[in-house]
């Protein structure tokens, strides 16, 4: 009997909506949102006060030190800005790697990276604080770039304050048109604020327990988006997520 072709197995096509990349999805968005909060708990309250995700609060520090000649300070805060940098430049380098060979999925490969980095770090011993945080910066950097979009609508899971301008938007929006589009997409921004907090909790309650070994926690939470990454891959064949994604 003659197979059939582009059959995915009845599980893969509960678990992943028709028609939409994964990378797209609310769920992925979540489960990204939760690991970003995490992330930045972990790096301000177990790896001496540097923000991870939130580099603006690290461009003020820096500033602020700068302006008192603190250069041992200011680079201190200049290096995780500076990893965060190279995290973006490195998503963009896989992606266009990816596209020259064809059939691997960057955003897959780019997880991949970012949990086996998370998971290093919790190796790091505190008095290398600086290295620790330079790498969490890194992939953060990775994620804003890669991971940009939820149902459409742009949104960061490493950040909050773009999510609460939207969010406030989209729902004032609502209220003026009646337009339930708006209303779905404030929702959707408010659940994403949530999550990015809820992994906050999660990392501050995980620290108490284990210390620096609660960034595994964070590297659990991307070893399942890689897993849901990997089931689109069987649904779709050569999938969507990979070098012709956007």
């Amino acid at each position: 009997m003659e197979k059939r072709k582009g059959r995915s197995p009845a599980i893969v096509r509960k678990m992943l909506p028709a028609g939409q990349q994964v990378s797209d999805t609310i769920g992925l968005g979540l489960l990204l949102a939760l690991s970003g909060g995490l992330m930045d708990a972990y790096s301000y309250l177990c790896r001496g006060g540097v923000f991870a995700n939130a580099q603006t609060g690290n461009m003020l520090l820096l500033g602020v030190h700068l302006s008192q000649g603190d250069w041992a300070a200011s680079f201190y805060y200049f290096c995780p800005v500076a990893a965060f940098a190279v995290g973006i430049l490195a998503a963009l380098f896989i992606r266009h790697w990816c596209q020259q060979i064809g059939k691997l999925h960057w955003r897959q490969i780019g997880v991949l990276v970012e949990l086996l980095l998370l998971a290093g770090v919790a190796f790091i011993p505190q008095e290398a604080n600086l290295l620790a945080n330079s790498l969490i910066s890194l992939a953060c950097g990775f994620q804003v770039e890669a991971f940009r979009k939820i149902d459409g609508n742009s949104i960061a899971t490493t950040m909050c304050i773009g999510n609460l301008r939207s969010a406030i938007h989209a729902a004032a929006e609502y209220s003026f048109t009646g337009v339930r589009r708006e209303r779905t997409k404030s929702l959707t921004y408010f659940l994403v604020i949530l999550f990015f907090v809820l992994g906050a909790v999660l990392g501050s309650r995980a620290i108490a327990v284990w210390r620096e070994w609660a960034i595994l926690c964070s590297s659990g939470l991307l070893l399942i988006c890689f897993g849901l990454m990997f089931l689109e891959l069987i649904r779709n064949g050569e999938g969507r997520d990979g070098h012709g994604a956007a």
